[in-house]
């Protein structure tokens, strides 16, 4: 995917930070739109269909995490990446995003430069999906990679971006238990600093979609996924 068909929606109800980053992504060669709040960046979000969306969390009408939550939501949208941009760096905060269904987290302040760097290495996240063609059955589970789609027992399950990643790779390997260190670099990236609780969060929500019984904890080491 070439660069000038690659759309970002930034949202923030800071006018210099939209200017700034704008401005940056702009230079780019990206497709730049904006809000200054979460319901415009719903609104927006299905107006313009972005491949990114990079979001502050405290704004006015609606905060980034309803609006990343209302977003998810949204079919066509369920494979946009969201990354939250916010001056707020608690662990709290972090779980939460992820949580509301963000696949990413970039603290302010941050230099453009770094900025735009971060932003190239989530939108590699696109081009690895377009080589993806892989399908599993486990479980009598069907994992379809290549469309991000699950079906089991006749039924549809509809995960965001970074669960269905994190089942995908559980299930590629039934049995083998995948350290947290394994689990971060593979579905998050090296490039990605998350809070130490961001894997028990999806995997709390993997297991209420498919299945309680399916993952199992190893204590002090990590998860595996078995049926």
């Amino acid at each position: 995917m070439k660069k000038k068909d690659i759309k970002i929606l930034l949202v923030d109800d800071e006018v210099d930070i939209l200017e700034i980053v704008g401005y940056n992504l702009t230079q780019e060669g990206y497709q730049i739109f904006t809000a200054d709040n979460g319901k415009k960046a719903v609104e927006k979000a299905k107006k313009h269909l972005p491949h990114l969306i990079i979001m502050d969390v405290m704004m006015p009408e609606m905060d980034g995490m309803e609006a990343c939550e209302n977003i998810r939501k949204i079919p066509e949208l369920s494979q946009t990446i969201i990354t939250f941009l916010t001056a707020r760096s608690e662990d709290y905060s972090q779980v939460a995003g992820f949580d509301a269904g963000a696949d990413d987290y970039i603290t302010k302040p941050i230099k453009p430069k770094v900025l735009v760097s971060k932003v190239k290495a989530l939108l590699r996240r696109l081009k690895d999906e377009e080589t993806a063609s892989d399908s599993l059955n486990v479980g009598g589970i069907e994992i379809n990679r290549e469309e991000y789609k699950i079906h089991k027992d006749g039924e549809e399950i509809i995960l965001p971006r970074k669960e269905f990643e994190l089942f995908y790779l559980l299930a590629s390997k039934p049995g083998k238990v995948f350290k947290r260190e394994e689990i971060l670099d593979k579905v998050w990236g090296n490039e990605v600093v998350v809070g130490g609780r961001t894997i028990d969060v999806h995997i709390r929500k993997l297991r209420e979609k498919i299945g309680e019984e399916l993952f199992k904890t190893i204590k002090g080491v990590g998860y595996k996924f078995e049926f």
